[in-house]
């Protein structure tokens, strides 16, 4: 029996921080494509293993399950490097992770769905939006001025979880031309992950 299921849509940058973190943490899983966008989430078979209906969602050899991309990767890091021993520098990635999901992923992420599967223009983004998504990006850029990672010295399910959406960015009407402490963060992360670049 594969110990860990994961299921979700390959275009959700949510999905992919499981993915990554998974495999960074070199941890066997089965992957299971789900078509949110066509309804399989609110399917009563996948409303049976999730009841938010929503992805990504896990399911252990044990048969626990587990949804919300976050609180997956920061269960899935507990015990290694990318989650903190020092209990406040570990409060300090759970505040980027909350922020991620309130702040920076209804904004850089929603922009992006708009354009890629929507079909609108840049100019035909929500304002306010945009607006909230230039917000997180220039706080970003400041917070990495003088730093290499969010948290500490090594990347965290805190870095993981913000490059899901940040990297494509671009893909949301967003650029990143003018950022160049986030462009240099994201390339560490998608060096750290074995990713293509994306920008």
């Amino acid at each position: 029996m594969t110990p860990l299921k994961i299921y979700g849509n390959a275009n959700s940058g949510n999905c992919l921080k499981v993915k990554w973190t998974a495999e960074w943490l070199g941890l066997p899983y089965s992957w299971h494509e789900v078509d949110s966008f066509g309804g399989e989430t609110r399917s009563p078979a996948y409303l049976a293993m999730f009841p938010m209906g929503q992805v990504p969602g896990v399911v252990f050899e044990d048969g626990r399950r587990l949804a919300q991309s976050n609180a997956i990767i920061r269960y899935l890091a507990r015990g290694s490097a990318l989650l903190p021993d020092d209990t406040f520098e570990a409060a300090h990635v759970d505040e980027w992770l909350f922020w991620e999901q309130y702040s920076h992923e209804p904004y850089i992420a929603v922009c992006r769905s708009q354009m890629l599967y929507r079909g609108i223009s840049r100019e035909e983004r929500d304002p306010w939006r945009v607006e909230r998504g230039e917000v997180a990006l220039d706080l970003m850029e400041r917070h990495l001025t003088s730093r290499h990672w969010l948290v500490g010295d090594g990347m965290t399910v805190a870095d993981i979880a913000l490059l899901a959406y940040s990297r494509v960015a671009h893909e949301g009407g967003f650029d990143l031309g003018q950022r160049p402490a986030l462009r240099a963060w994201i390339a560490r992360g998608e060096t750290q992950l074995n990713l293509t670049q994306a920008a």
